[in-house]
């Protein structure tokens, strides 16, 4: 048997690796695969990755690309969510903040630098036409517990969080939403180290094969919109809205979307070099 460690955020988009958990898929294939939450999202995974704590990663697309070119010694192996991530954007509840334009130059809560909602900030930022120098500001906060006491204790002024999984959050009178910012590109990727995609890249394989089979014909999964909305907690008409609009990937990141990328990252300054298509992306036989 076969041991590999595969992290990922704790969210509905990764249900579909607990089902194959859950039916000893990986087993039955002679692989003890071993899942981790990670709360703290995108840059924790990477730094897991960058360790060794983990084999492969369930990532953010603009993060795992940026920490690629800084020297993460991992490749990205396939599209997990073909579709945009939605971020959105949030503050207190009670908060003097009433628009996205209000926001401009105050204090954003993030997780870490170089995570989803370190990067997306900048998105914002240009989408927006602020000056990311003078008009971003940011507070670590760790995850998404922290940016509730953060934002609560007037620690930070806005923190940017997949809208789905803040939206209970914001039921709850705890976060209002003040607008969205989807990502110009697809938003989960499956990434592996190298020295494990070297060694065990029929492993690899294998594994991608079993999740992609599930993932192929995930909404039609009976139930899947009760499913979802037990184990996450999420009401069932906001479920079947993500439904929709979610699509998942079998197929691996393109080079103009590899490009796209690497060419705004470099815009906002984010990074300062880009890499090769195969630098970055591999194949995975």
């Amino acid at each position: 048997m076969k041991t590999v460690k595969i992290g990922g955020v704790p969210e509905h988009f990764n249900l579909a690796w607990y089902l194959t958990l859950k039916n000893g898929e990986y087993k039955d294939a002679g692989i003890n695969l071993r899942w981790k939450d990670y709360f703290g999202g995108t840059g924790e995974m990477c730094n897991a990755l960058r360790e060794g704590e983990i084999d492969l990663a369930v990532i953010l697309t603009e993060g795992i690309i940026k920490d690629i070119i800084e020297g993460n010694p991992s490749k990205i192996v396939q599209t997990f969510v073909a579709s945009p991530l939605i971020w959105g954007i949030h503050v207190a509840h009670d908060s003097k903040y009433q628009t996205i334009e209000d926001l401009k130059g105050t204090r954003a809560a993030i997780s870490r630098f170089g995570s989803g909602s370190h990067l997306m900030a900048y998105i914002n930022a240009q989408n927006n036409d602020w000056n990311p120098e003078t008009d971003l500001e940011f507070e670590v906060i760790d995850n998404l517990d922290g940016a509730i006491e953060g934002l609560t204790n007037n620690v930070a002024d806005y923190f940017m969080w997949e809208k789905f999984t803040t939206k209970p959050i914001v039921d709850n009178g705890v976060f209002r939403r003040v607008g969205n910012c989807p990502t110009p590109w697809p938003c989960f990727v499956i990434a592996v180290r190298n020295e494990f995609l070297e060694a065990n890249p029929d492993t690899v394989k294998t594994i991608l094969d079993i999740v992609n089979n599930t993932t192929k014909g995930f909404k039609d999964i009976p139930n899947i919109d009760q499913i979802i909305s037990n184990r996450y907690d999420q009401k069932i008409e906001d479920v079947r809205e993500w439904l929709i609009l979610t699509e998942w990937s079998q197929k691996n990141l393109d080079k103009a979307t590899v490009e796209t990328v690497q060419n705004k990252l470099f815009e906002l300054k984010i990074i300062d070099s880009k890499l090769e298509y195969n630098q970055l992306t591999a194949k995975v036989n």
